[in-house]
């Protein structure tokens, strides 16, 4: 186990979760929250639950684990490598492919390719999601970096929480948007019904979320857009678009529920990532061209138009 990080509260408040994350942004909240269920974090020199509101005063005391042997198991899937080097990898995900092992997909995920095709992965974010930073939805396609080593890691998860590393995606939405540009700015939460579905939800009870988006084309009917995260909570861009009424088309939980086309998802494609690599320090950027249905359905719609 290495040595214990240590804390001193100046002027922080709020749950001992919520505060961690801020004080040791090269790990996931989630991760965080299970530290302090598992007893690994001390205030005051006593166990504490997520919960717990953190004062000015506290000592805060975070023992990290050792990491656990990779438990998700090596598959020979196909990748679309986008870049790689010793430290880090870029891919291009497909549309359909779930980043890392849950219930209800054990196994065919991004994290089964990458152990068959990496020597090394990062275990800091446990056994079931080794080297994953940030996550992109099943059935949203595009590009995702991923940590081969700790320090990677450390660095990659440290500018996803600081936004410094820029996630750009494209989208296609129902109607036709009318400003060329915009910020929705509305903080996301669990569905107060349906906890399978994120929603928007009243300011300060859950965390903020900001998306900026961008026309790009307008067609009949619809808008192909630029969307770029402030934030990156759990389905963002797809409940902030529908909660300005211009939902993803092809999107099954938040769209219409009737569809004019037949796509595999919603049309979402990860389209830029801009970072540092964590290690060199020198600035990238990667893009990755969307798929055939996202493609298609762009050429459908300005070809509907150009004959309306």
């Amino acid at each position: 186990m290495s040595e214990p990080l240590r804390f001193t509260i100046r002027t922080e408040t709020g749950r001992l979760d919520t505060v961690l994350s801020g004080l040791a942004p090269e790990y996931s909240r989630s991760y965080l929250k299970h530290l302090i269920e598992d007893g690994h974090v001390h205030v005051n020199g006593a166990i504490q639950k997520p919960k717990y509101r953190v004062t000015p005063g506290d000592e805060i005391i975070l023992s990290i684990p050792p990491a656990k042997p990779l438990e998700a198991e090596p598959q020979d899937i196909p990748l679309d490598i986008i870049y790689e080097d010793n430290d880090i990898i870029v891919i291009n995900k497909p549309q359909g492919m779930v980043v890392h092992p849950a219930p209800g997909n054990p196994d065919g995920t991004l994290v089964n390719a990458l152990l068959h095709h990496c020597e090394r992965l990062s275990g800091i974010n446990g056994v079931m999601r080794p080297g994953i930073v940030h996550r992109i939805d099943k059935d949203t396609s595009g590009l995702l970096v991923a940590a081969k080593t700790d320090a990677a890691y450390k660095g990659l998860a440290a500018q996803i929480k600081a936004h410094t590393a820029r996630r750009i995606y494209l989208a296609v939405t129902e109607g036709v948007i009318r400003d060329d540009t915009g910020i929705v700015d509305a903080p996301i939460g669990r569905h107060p019904v349906d906890r399978k579905r994120m929603a928007v939800t009243e300011r300060g009870r859950t965390r903020s979320a900001v998306t900026e988006y961008r026309v790009l084309e307008r067609f009949e009917g619809h808008t192909l857009i630029e969307a770029r995260l402030q934030t990156g909570r759990t389905h963002q861009i797809r409940v902030h678009m529908a909660h300005i009424g211009h939902p993803l088309v092809g999107d099954p939980v938040y769209g219409r529920k009737k569809q004019k086309f037949n796509l595999p998802g919603q049309a979402l494609h990860a389209a830029r990532l801009i970072l540092t690599h964590p290690v060199t320090g020198e600035q990238m950027e990667f893009t990755a061209p969307p798929p055939q249905s996202f493609s298609g359905l762009v050429e459908k719609l300005r070809n509907m138009s150009t004959k309306s």
